[in-house]
């Protein structure tokens, strides 16, 4: 890090100039320097530092509009403010103007070589989140796709494919909170029908005959309390999309009219003996293994086999680790805007640790214990222990004393555990990408992400393996 970082310095003294100069090209830092805020802007502009140490008095500016001219060069640009004493006030200002930290004169090394040192990482870290979210986004309109992972783009293809097609029926297979409902919109935001309405419902949530008045509609007098007619999702929905949500468990009766609504486009209202038509695409969504229900006679085949015309499926979370890091970032950046706070950065150790738990509530559980983070802690950074701790491993439910690796009282780095681990494994294995993976319980895809995350190349595995 450290030989590939260039330090700026700003400041009209030759003496403090010369002795930081010294010191941190002692500590292995290349260093050039400015006496005046317009050749400090000449310096960022031309030589690229990483980090610019700027004293706030200078003779030609004022160090807080030059903070500001600095950041409209590069807004990474971490600049760390030097001030004498009784300048503190205004110091302040500037670290609300976008500095990443204060240093009075006179400096103490230690304090400037660790400042130094944490806002290098800063930056690094803003780089990574950077990449997060601009490489692993697909754009559907309002609706955005998130991941890196081999099943996220091949998810975000088919929503481009799907989207071209007229009316074909869609079913969404996966587990609780892994996004189905955020696949469906986004199909529909990219579809031809974006400007007509999306309208969703829940099969579990409503009684048989309540289900089938939602989606068909009901005629005045139809059952008790139905004092005038009502139209239906279906009805309401026409040009868009009606989207069914948990479709295995709905009611064998609104299975039949569903069906029939999927084969010729017609239905009833309820009490009523006129068919309506209209043209919706349906995309159902459930968490049940439907092939199943269909053996246990739970579910109709014939619908089943209506409804899958273009079956998505969506892993797991614990299936596509990869896929964490950019969804935290997603979800940080959104949380943040809708809880109305500035931005909240999650630190690598942080990412680790949630890139390391199981996740049984997927993609919803994720995002509600950011929330959670987010809600009950006001540092501008996320650290490992404002995370749950069943998330850190450390919960009651955990507790227990039956543990397969005992951490130690001092901690450990999760990533430094981790690349330990996969190196072990391939030494065992010869350097066998796909046998390593069997003795990690990863999928080869997975461990070929994490060997390239922790920078293990062709020396620890097998050259050429598939």
């Amino acid at each position: 890090m450290k030989a590939q970082s260039l330090i700026g310095i700003v400041d009209d003294e030759p003496l403090i100039r010369d002795w930081l100069s010294e010191h941190l090209g002692a500590a292995g830092y290349s260093v050039v320097t400015a006496a005046t805020g317009r050749d400090g802007l000449r310096l960022v502009q031309e030589r690229n530092p990483a980090l610019m140490l700027l004293d706030l008095r200078l003779p030609d500016a004022d160090g807080i509009e030059l903070l500001r001219r600095y950041h409209e060069i590069d807004r990474e640009l971490i600049i760390v403010i030097v001030t004498a004493y009784g300048e503190i006030e205004t110091a302040v200002r500037a670290v609300k103007a976008g500095a990443y930290q204060f240093l009075q004169k006179p400096i103490d090394l230690d304090d400037l070589l660790i400042t130094i040192e944490q806002g290098l990482e800063a930056r690094s870290l803003r780089q990574q989140v950077a990449g997060l979210r601009e490489l692993h986004r697909w754009q559907f309109a309002h609706v955005e796709l998130v991941g890196r992972s081999a099943a996220m783009r091949e998810i975000a293809e088919t929503v481009e494919k799907i989207a071209r097609t007229e009316s074909a029926t869609v079913l969404l297979q996966g587990e609780s909170g892994t996004g189905k409902d955020v696949v469906a919109r986004a199909i529909h935001a990219r579809s031809a029908r974006s400007g007509q309405p999306f309208l969703e419902i829940n099969c579990t949530a409503l009684p048989e005959q309540l289900l089938e008045s939602e989606l068909f509609g009901h005629e005045r007098g139809a059952f008790t309390d139905a004092r005038e007619r009502k139209k239906g999702l279906a009805e309401l929905a026409d040009g868009g999309t009606l989207f069914l949500d948990e479709i295995g468990d709905m009611p064998s009766s609104a299975q039949a009219k569903l069906l029939r609504f999927l084969e010729n486009a017609k239905f009833k209202r309820l009490g009523g003996t006129t068919d309506l038509s209209v043209d919706v695409r349906v995309i159902a969504a459930t968490n049940r293994d439907l092939d199943r229900a269909v053996e246990e006679s739970t579910f109709r085949k014939d619908l089943y086999y209506r409804l899958k015309v273009i079956p998505v499926y969506l892993p797991p979370l614990r299936h596509r680790p990869e896929d964490i890091a950019p969804l935290a970032v997603f979800f940080m950046e959104r949380l943040s805007r809708d809880l109305k706070r500035g931005p909240t950065t999650l630190l690598q150790d942080t990412i680790a640790i949630l890139e390391a738990y199981s996740w049984p509530g997927n993609v919803r559980e994720l995002r509600n214990v950011l929330e959670r983070a987010l809600i009950l802690e006001d540092a501008e950074e996320i650290r490992p222990h404002h995370l749950p701790g069943e998330i850190r491993g450390t919960g009651t439910a955990r507790a227990t004393g039956n543990h397969a690796i005992q951490l130690p009282a001092d901690g450990v780095r999760v990533e430094e555990v981790e690349r330990d681990l996969i190196r072990q494994a391939l030494a065992r294995t010869g350097g066998n990408v796909t046998q390593a993976a069997k003795l990690l319980g990863l999928s080869r895809d997975t461990l070929r992400y994490r060997l390239e995350k922790h920078g293990i190349s062709g020396q620890g595995a097998v050259a050429g393996e598939p």
